[in-house]
């Protein structure tokens, strides 16, 4: 098999060395947790409020805000009307690689129609203003009084603290930016802030129908046909109709819903009677509430329930009333706790931890993620006539979600920001996005943008060494209509630091998954709707965050949409199959070589070690194991030395046909014209085609081995049970090593003495039947 070529220099990681925070300790520079990250000098200016603020309106009120300037750049409170006693508690970062004046300018100012007045300010010089580093306190605010611009007290004073601090100050991500200095939103400052998210603690709710009792449909005259639905939020499922048809049904289902906490909405079950095609009659309902149904941390059988059921009736006011009726239902509710509530793509999964806090176990490691800068970013979008992009950085890890603030009008942003988890499992993945923020300005709120996405990467945890820092630049790739496109770098510091050794060590012989996965293992069907559920919670539940982590960010984070049909993948997962088949595919080439004597030596070579095998048969298991070790240890100067990236060669990103591309980025139903979907559908049955072909051959030699002895072919097996005989009676009288040495020598024997027909054994396997006669 041909080695692939390395895929295009410009796609892979490159490793970098920046000057972390961390590294040294000289003068007066200062170690901090924030050891993964550029340290980054601020001057912090937090306006608390103002007292004894004259009169500017002819009403005798004002209507105050501060402006706070440092050179170029100057940041504004919002004004509060009619006060002259105002509270603000806002925050001001100026980025000290940015500013360039010495003198910081705090002005108080009167909002007015025409024209803001002056009413105050107060002056600091730079270069006075104290340095704080945490874990130091924060500073106190102190009383500052007002002077015109003349240098002149004034009435009023103003409640400030100034210092200069690091992005490690708890007040780096409430404050405002210098680095927003062109966004003019106030109100919007949210939107560019960094925030960290919690994933709501999810459950499976598994609703047991068993029956129902004494139902009492309108027409009694025909025998009911029955079934239940059942609604959880927006989510409906039903069970089957009931064969019986009596007003005593019995169903026994399962039915599988996920739930958040805190549990808002109840589960509401209606048991309906259909009279007519698309015509149901509600024969009675109950709405239960989640807080009270018990919870269910293993396989016991939770306790049944009787549930009474109620009608609404249309009275002649024509108002709805509930009326209580002899009706019940019999349930069997639980809350899943044993269970994981899938919410990624299982091959990407971050967090694999039962829904129970009691069933976790203690953290084996620490991750610490340095989120550094981004470079060659490409322009997402126009305003006011200039290509810029916004971008921000979103890192998911188990139920935590971080993202960093939004750096405005910048191809190169600096973030610069770390973040740390706790890590339950090496066998993860942390998926960091970066994005474009399209929701800058209050026009842009209406739901109509959507954030772009500008690249993502995935980093396994088990692919990293204990306690280093990996420090690499990784391209943002994405796949477009018209090909692979690099989107720029992101540059990143990692560090996984285990904190016993033993318990990770020992994470490798217990099962991926909880064990109710496989004591209780839910079908394929039920996973990919739970899936679709947990996912649609987790991004309405971020989605009312503030900031708002909004759904297009959160879906590309968990990967929704990439179990659909793709010939892209189809190619790019056949490769991957016939590199796992190659190691074979080189054995067996190398042994008929061997066999067919290509090579004397090797083969006059192999048989002395064939003898030394068959004499010495206790050499066999230890042989094969001493040659894997030594391979292991060769292979260890090959080993990677950077984390696995994206592979554009492997995904078959850089040569698929552009119609395929157009088909993978097509919507769900599709929106393409006929022609196009036929020849797509022509395309996709000749896949289809030589994929059943292969699957066919693959069942056809399977039930050649069965037919073995099932008698369905009365002479292939009455041949095969007499061989079978004589074998074992020669086994029995003859040496192990006369017959591994007549069978070893036969198998290597010289070309000269083969034919090119094919053997005995393999002529009577092809003869024998399969279940192909049987089909259609």
């Amino acid at each position: 098999m041909t080695r692939r070529p390395p895929p295009p220099e410009e796609f892979l990681p490159r490793e970098t060395r920046p000057h972390l925070g961390g590294r040294k300790a000289t003068g007066d520079k200062l170690t901090s947790t924030y050891d993964l990250v550029e340290e980054m000098d601020y001057l912090y200016v937090r306006v608390v409020k103002a007292i004894n603020l004259p009169p500017k309106d002819l009403t005798g009120g004002c209507d105050p805000y501060v402006q706070v300037k440092l050179g170029n750049y100057m940041g504004t409170t919002h004004h509060i009307p009619m006060i002259s006693n105002p509270e603000w508690s806002q925050v001001f970062a100026f980025s000290k690689e940015r500013s360039q004046g010495s003198e910081l300018e705090v002005i108080v100012k009167d909002k007015d129609v025409m024209m803001n007045e002056f009413i105050g300010r107060v002056l600091f010089e730079v270069h006075d203003v104290p340095k704080r580093v945490p874990p130091d306190g924060p500073l106190a605010a102190q009383w500052y009084r007002l002077e015109d611009r003349n240098g002149n007290k004034l009435m009023g004073e103003l409640m400030l603290a100034v210092w200069w601090g690091t992005q490690a100050d708890e007040a780096f991500p409430e404050a405002w930016h210098s680095d927003a200095a062109t966004f003019g939103d106030v109100n919007g400052l949210a939107n560019i802030r960094s925030k960290v998210y919690l994933s709501p603690k999810l459950w499976y709710l598994r609703v047991n129908v068993i029956e129902a009792q004494d139902l009492m449909p309108s027409d009694m005259t025909r025998p009911p046909d029955v079934f239940v639905k059942a609604l959880l939020g927006n989510k409906a499922l039903r069970t089957r109709c009931c064969m019986s048809k009596s007003i005593n049904p019995m169903w026994n289902e399962d039915l599988m819903f996920v739930a958040a906490e805190p549990f808002e909405e109840p589960l509401i079950l209606s048991v309906e009677d259909r009279v007519a095609p698309n015509k149901d009659e509600v024969l009675g309902r109950c709405a239960i509430a989640l807080q009270h149904v018990e919870r269910r941390f293993d396989h016991k059988t939770p306790e049944t329930m009787w549930f009474n059921l109620e009608k609404h009736i249309i009275t002649p006011e024509g108002d709805k009333k509930e009326v209580r009726i002899a009706s019940r239902i019999h349930l069997r509710l639980c809350l899943e706790g044993g269970y994981h509530v899938l919410d990624e793509s299982t091959h990407y999964s971050s967090d694999l931890r039962p829904t129970a806090k009691e069933l976790w176990k203690s953290p084996t490691g620490v991750l610490e993620v340095g989120i550094l800068n981004a470079e060659g970013l490409l322009p997402m979008k126009t305003r006011d006539g200039m290509a810029t992009t916004d971008a921000y950085c979103v890192a998911k890890y188990g139920q935590k979600w971080v993202r960093t603030r939004t750096i405005i009008d910048s191809f190169s942003p600096k973030w610069n920001e770390q973040y740390t988890w706790e890590v339950f499992d090496p066998c993860t993945v942390i998926t960091i996005g970066i994005f474009d923020n399209c929701h800058l300005h209050l026009a842009d709120r209406a739901g109509r943008i959507r954030d772009s996405r500008i690249g993502k990467i995935r980093i396994r945890l088990s692919t990293l060494e204990s306690d280093r820092v990996y420090t690499h630049s990784y391209p943002l790739l994405v796949l477009h209509p018209n090909g692979v496109k690099k989107m720029g770098e992101i540059q990143l510091a990692v560090r996984f630091t285990c904190s016993s050794l033993l318990n990770m060590m020992s994470m490798y012989s217990q099962p991926l998954l909880p064990k109710m996965h496989y004591v209780y293992p839910l079908s394929i069907t039920q996973l990919d709707s739970l899936r679709h559920q947990a996912t649609q919670i987790v991004s309405m539940r971020l989605g009312r965050a503030e900031p708002p982590l909004r759904k297009e960010a959160v879906e590309y984070m968990l990967d929704v949409g990439s179990h659909m049909w793709s010939v892209r993948r189809s190619k790019a997962n056949f490769t991957r199959i016939m590199g796992v088949l190659g190691g074979l595919i080189a054995v067996g080439k190398w042994c008929d070589q061997i066999c067919n004597w290509k090579n004397p030596v090797n083969t006059v070579l192999i048989h002395i070690l064939f003898l030394v095998l068959v004499f010495y048969p206790g050499l066999i298991l230890p042989t094969i194991f001493i040659y894997l070790f030594l391979i292991g240890i060769w292979y260890y100067r090959f080993r990677p030395r950077h984390p696995p990236h994206m592979d554009t060669l492997l995904s078959c990103a850089d040569d698929s046909h552009p119609d395929e591309l157009g088909e993978e980025f097509d919507t769900f139903p599709t929106s393409c014209p006929v022609d196009i979907l036929r020849m797509r559908y022509d395309r996709l049955r000749s896949i289809a085609g030589r994929i059943q072909t292969v699957v066919g051959d693959l069942a056809t030699l399977g039930e050649r081995l069965q037919s073995l002895l099932s008698w369905r072919e009365p002479r292939a097996t009455a041949v095969f049970v007499i061989f079978c005989l004589v074998a074992a009676i020669v086994l029995i009288v003859t040496p192990f090593q006369v017959i591994a040495l007549f069978t070893g020598f036969y198998v290597l024997r010289h070309p000269r003495f083969r034919h090119k027909l094919p053997s005995v054994p393999l002529n009577f396997f092809r003869r024998l039947p399969a279940r192909t006669d049987c089909m259609l």
